[in-house]
């Protein structure tokens, strides 16, 4: 028995049951799918994610700056790889007609991504 006086099978019985028909009668046959809509959205995920391990990258590429334990010219080389890393993320932000804060998607309660 639980606080309200009812054992935990009750509660299941309680349940009403939802037989595949009646759900599958609410499902329309056909999706109706828009392909630009899927593709933008892949991309929108795709770029986030790349964007997000730059970010990630540059983060440590400073770390690793401080710390000294770079040369000079690795230091050199960090940044240009990084900075065309940058490009050409926002290239293909232009190429799928997605803005910066697209990228930062909503989490929820944890916040925003990036």
């Amino acid at each position: 028995m639980n606080n309200n006086g009812l054992s935990n099978s009750s509660k299941i019985d309680a349940i009403p049951f939802i037989s595949r028909k009646q759900v599958t009668a609410k499902v329309p046959r056909k999706i109706e799918i828009d392909s630009d809509r899927v593709r933008n959205g892949l991309a929108q995920l795709v770029l986030t994610l790349v964007k997000l391990l730059h970010e990630l990258l540059e983060r440590q590429a400073i770390r690793r700056m401080d710390s000294g334990s770079l040369s000079d010219e690795e230091i050199e080389r960090l940044g240009m790889t990084l900075m065309c890393q940058a490009e050409e993320l926002e290239n293909m932000c232009k190429v799928f007609g997605l803005k910066d804060e697209d990228l930062n998607l909503n989490l929820g309660p944890l916040g925003r991504l990036l």
